[in-house]
């Protein structure tokens, strides 16, 4: 179990996007794709066979998930996240600040 997984609301600590928050759309490894964050322009050849137009188009690239915290609406910042363990053996995600569940 991860503790940052796809469908979190992040905010980034840390880098050019400081501040910015957005939804994990994917887990690649080490890194997670987020919504409106480290979007990089990119230069694509247009392809008539396939349909892709050419042009510049605007792409989210991962970012490493040591940069990112999970949002916490209660507290209304990042939050740090730990593990617990409930009476019916299930393992859940809870906030380190007030310890309610992810």
């Amino acid at each position: 179990m991860r503790k940052i997984s796809t469908g979190d609301d992040v905010i980034v600590v840390t880098g050019k996007d400081k501040g910015r928050r957005g939804t994990v759309r994917q887990i690649i490894e080490d890194k997670a794709v987020v919504d409106g964050v480290n979007v990089a322009r990119k230069h694509q050849k247009g392809n008539p066979n396939s349909g892709v137009a050419g042009g510049i188009i605007d792409k989210e690239m991962p970012i490493d998930l040591s940069n990112l915290m999970v949002f916490n609406p209660a507290t209304g910042k990042g939050d740090r996240v730990g593990f617990k363990t409930l009476d019916d053996g299930k393992k859940v995600r809870i906030f380190k600040s007030n310890g309610e569940t992810v």
